[in-house]
Parts: structure tokens; C-alpha cells; sequence
């Protein structure tokens, strides 16, 4: 089993900083990919930015030059800062990640997600 927690999220003011964490913890042989998702109620859930194993970055044109991801392969955490926010990056962010676990000798993959933290960017 494997579990991912967010935390940092909060209020900041636009233009503002703010990075958020996100911690897997479990039976954990492999982190293939770790990414930051963010949802608006009522709205469709959009990918933010990802990071692969392979060294490979995407990141959402709403964030490109504002956004940083990051990931502690020894702390099996990622990070996402986020610089000169603005309001309209007000949502409940996300990570997910896709570990890959042992089944005796066999490497199982499996897509995760976190519960969520909200990011609210107001004055």
C-alpha cells in the first residue's frame, strides 16, 4: 500500500510564494512519475506540472516560468513552488503518482493520489 499526503497549501496574496509538499510513504520499489494536479469546483481537473524518473519536465502553459517542480528521490517527496501567483490559481492541488510496488519478484505499477490542499490566492 502506498500513501501520498500534501501539505503547504494556504493563503497567499497575488504575486505572492508558496510551495507545496507531497510525501509517499508505503511499500515503495520505484517512483516512476510524480505530478501536481489542481481542480476549480465545477471545473475539470487540470494537470499542473510533472516530473518522470528519466529527468522528464512538463508543465501546464497556465504556470510555465511561475511553476518549479521538484522531487527528493531519498525522501520520496515532491515539491511545487509556485512564484507570482495569481488569483486565478486558486484551487485544490493535487499529486499523484505512479509507484511502482514488488509482488514477490514481480514490479507492480499503480497510479496514486493524495487527498488534496487548498491553494487560495487573494488580497
Amino acid at each position: 500500500q502506498v500513501h501520498l499526503v500534501e501539505s503547504g497549501g494556504g493563503l497567499v496574496q497575488p504575486g505572492g510564494s508558496l510551495t507545496l509538499s507531497c510525501h509517499a510513504s508505503g511499500s515503495i520499489f520505484k517512483i516512476k512519475t510524480m505530478g501536481w494536479h489542481r481542480q476549480v469546483q465545477g471545473r475539470q481537473r487540470e494537470l499542473v506540472a510533472r516530473s518522470t524518473s528519466r529527468g522528464t519536465l512538463y508543465y501546464a502553459d497556465s504556470v510555465k516560468g511561475r511553476f518549479t517542480i521538484s522531487v527528493d528521490n531519498a525522501k520520496n517527496t515532491s515539491y511545487l513552488q509556485m512564484n507570482g501567483v495569481k488569483p486565478e490559481d486558486t484551487a485544490v492541488y493535487s499529486c499523484n503518482a505512479d509507484v511502482a510496488v514488488l509482488n514477490g519478484v514481480v514490479e507492480v505499477t499503480s497510479e496514486y493520489w493524495g487527498q488534496g490542499t487548498q491553494v487560495t490566492v487573494s488580497s
